[in-house]
């Protein structure tokens, strides 16, 4: 089977299990869900999920997150990981904000990348979830699953994923598409849970395990 061809099948059966595409993490403008991407980094949604609505009591604005101290912030981001980096960074790009942007999320990938604690990848999600620009945001599911799937063969970085798959897939699907690999991945292709031919789109791409030759001892 073409890599086109099982792009194609992919997609559709993808559409098929998952018409809709809500955002795993909780958020009510584009900076409380830059805030949530930032805080997912090595972290897990449910966890932020259950984090940030103190941490949004606490502020949930630009203005009112950098009157506050990175203290105070990392006393509520703790349970996500790397908290003392990341509430450094929530205090600072708040204050940037300010500063440079009118106190409003920037547009465009340059600024967002420009942010602390800000990669390509949370730029990416705030673009598309955010803002509705097409973008295609690699985390390790899509990562696991572009390399299980054969659509990257070569894979082994996310710069070179996200080319491969911008490369395979129309770029009006990239938004809800890197969503549905994600519900996939979780629910059906996990790092353990599957060893690329248990779950149904692995099975069907890549067929049943070679059966492995017995090895047969040699007479003495």
């Amino acid at each position: 089977m073409k890599r086109s061809e099982k792009a194609s099948y992919v997609g559709d059966k993808l559409a098929e299990l998952y018409p809709e595409t809500p955002i795993p993490l909780d958020h009510s403008d584009p900076y409380t869900l830059l805030v949530a991407v930032l805080l997912s980094a090595q972290c897990t949604d449910k966890r932020v999920n259950l984090v940030t609505p103190a941490l949004f009591a606490l502020a949930s604005s630009p203005q009112g997150m950098a009157k506050k101290s990175v203290d105070q912030i990392n006393a509520i981001v703790r349970p996500c990981g790397l908290a003392p980096r990341k509430a450094a960074a929530i205090q600072g790009l708040s204050q940037i904000l300010i500063d440079k942007h009118g106190g409003e999320v920037p547009k465009t990938f340059e600024d967002l990348e420009a942010l602390p604690g800000v990669g390509h990848k949370t730029a990416s999600v705030v673009m598309a979830q955010a803002f509705g620009f097409a973008a295609f945001p690699v985390d390790t599911h899509i990562l696991r699953l572009s390399q299980r799937w054969k659509l990257s063969p070569k894979g082994g970085t996310v710069q070179r994923v996200e080319k491969d798959l911008k490369r395979l897939f129309s770029e009006d699907s990239w938004n809800k598409l890197h969503l549905r690999i994600i519900f996939y991945g979780r629910e059906h292709c996990s790092a353990r849970g599957c060893d690329g031919h248990t779950c149904e789109i692995c099975g069907h791409l890549n067929g049943p395990p070679k059966a492995k030759r017995k090895r047969v001892a040699k007479r003495v």
